[in-house]
């Protein structure tokens, strides 16, 4: 039980410490990201519940089944970052809304990915689990939280906050539909998340870089001053 609980605690924490450090600009407070990993994981149990009752009265083959959980589970996160963070005034840097999304899409996946393992918790499906599950959810969020950061400071943030809850929800559908189609870790399904990781870690560096440049320009606003 302990060797399960750690092994699906571990690739989340993994995760979340390090987009946490991929921050150059203010680190945000430990207590606040910790929050939203809580948000994410009490997602959990009303999600099935939905899920649970949707299936039961509209059914649908699996495919159908995975496009309403991915839509469910992404409108999820993204509703619960956008009231507890996106509107108010600690989300003051364009890669705020990449570490608060990731906290509470890791929350959320941890606390699955447990649940998950207590039912099938073989070695097999333990690094299943961590490699494409959990990372593909810590994906989706930084794609979600890349796209709130650039609406917070844009003067049509609408378009911007489409896109935090479009893409994410269609590399979430993909995601399970490769899964679905092709197994575990099987070639495309793992050629996708190289994909996911390589827009990721762009975004990550975009909102650095973002943040740079917002701060000189504060700098140089403050020095006319």
């Amino acid at each position: 039980m302990v060797q399960i609980v750690f092994s699906g605690v571990a690739p989340g924490i993994a995760l979340l410490t390090y987009f946490y450090l991929r921050h150059e600009h203010e680190s945000e407070p430990v207590g606040y990201i910790l929050r939203s990993f809580i948000f994410g994981i009490l997602l959990v149990f009303p999600l099935m519940f939905i899920d649970y009752i949707v299936q039961t009265e509209f059914g649908g083959r699996e495919e159908v089944q995975l496009i309403r959980t991915a839509i469910t589970e992404e409108f999820a996160k993204w509703f619960v970052v956008f009231y507890t963070v996106y509107i108010h005034q600690r989300f003051n840097d364009y890669y705020d809304g990449i570490i608060y999304a990731v906290a509470c899409s890791l929350g959320f996946a941890t606390l699955e990915n447990i649940l998950y393992l207590m039912v099938n918790g073989t070695v097999e499906h333990m690094l299943f689990r961590a490699l494409l599950p959990v990372s593909g959810h810590a994906l989706f969020a930084v794609i979600m939280g890349f796209f709130m950061g650039m609406a917070k400071f844009s003067p049509h943030p609408y378009r911007w906050l489409s896109l935090s809850i479009a893409l994410p929800v269609f590399a979430h559908i993909l995601f399970n539909l490769l899964i679905l189609e092709n197994g575990g870790i099987s070639f495309l399904p793992i050629v996708f998340m190289v994909i996911l990781w390589t827009i990721g870690l762009f975004q990550v560096r975009g909102a650095n870089r973002l943040n740079r440049r917002f701060k000189r320009k504060k700098q140089h606003s403050d020095g006319i001053e």
